[in-house]
């Protein structure tokens, strides 16, 4: 391998039984887990004693919590903030007890004037100072959608707010129209690991390399700045009539990148992405 990557991936992909996401973690050679969806459970909602408890069946199996992947920041801006907090709050001591490096968080809804970009930064400022000495870093994901959703508003986001770090999703750019090698130019400074998820034209979510996001180049010059962590998001399709097709002798279209199951689809993305490091 050119570089020296550890994986990461929401292994809520894989199944939503806890278990079963350890079992698909470890057949594909996946150490860090992005902690999301445990027992069909949103890890926002979970007690200290169930991430404790989480954290404690990942060690035994030799793994470990790299990232909270949290919903937070994913509201309207006309929504009420405190309540929000006070699951920010909740996330945030979910980090601390599974000792996760970071927290995935979004900039909000429905951001359509200078006023709403304010808000959503003194949101966001409210956070990163809540944070500041939990040894937590807070990262902001460029969601479809949300006011950091092209390199732009992130920019601003990364600048105005030097603690909190940038996750670089290629296929989230590719739908909101944005260029991945443009976007990689203006932000590589503020990332701190990469979500691996590529699009098509279409906007349609396909393994890694298979889109037109331009995986190789920014997972390469990733590794070229010392960038360490590749988070597997795979959201590939999961196609419920894939095996009665099978059953029947018709064909699937291999460049449909549609899976019979859940963890068909984990196992996918994870080969996809070795593949591209191979590549390089």
């Amino acid at each position: 391998m050119k570089y020296d990557f550890k994986f990461s991936a929401f292994a809520d992909e894989a199944s939503s039984l806890f278990t079963s996401q350890i079992e698909a973690m470890k057949k594909n050679g996946v150490h860090y887990l992005e902690m999301r969806g445990v027992n069909g459970r949103n890890v926002s909602d979970m007690t200290a004693d169930e991430v404790r408890c989480a954290a404690v069946m990942l060690k035994r199996e030799g793994l470990e919590v790299w990232s909270i992947g949290s919903p937070i920041g994913k509201i309207k801006i006309g929504d009420k903030f405190e309540p929000h907090f006070e699951s920010f709050k909740r996330v945030l001591e979910a980090a601390t007890i599974s000792e996760a490096k970071c927290i995935r968080l979004f900039s909000f809804y429905d951001v359509k004037s200078e006023e709403g970009a304010d808000e959503a930064l003194e949101r966001l400022s409210k956070m990163a100072e809540y944070a500041k000495d939990s040894g937590v870093t807070l990262c902001h994901e460029n969601e479809k959608g949300i006011y950091g959703d092209n390199e732009k508003t992130c920019l601003r986001i990364l600048k105005e707010l030097p603690s909190i770090k940038a996750v670089f999703d290629p296929a989230n750019f590719i739908q909101c129209g944005v260029d991945t090698k443009k976007a990689w130019e203006v932000l590589a400074p503020y990332v701190y690991y990469l979500h691996i998820k590529d699009a098509d034209k279409n906007g349609r979510v396909v393994p890694a390399g298979k889109g037109i996001g331009n995986l190789p180049y920014i997972i390469d010059k990733f590794g070229e700045k010392g960038g360490k962590v590749l988070s597997l998001e795979p959201h590939l399709t999961i196609f419920k009539g894939f095996k009665e097709l099978e059953t029947d002798g018709k064909s699937i279209d291999a460049q449909s990148f549609s899976y019979p199951d859940s963890e068909s689809a984990f196992e996918a993305a994870a080969s996809a992405l070795r593949d591209v490091i191979c590549g390089l």
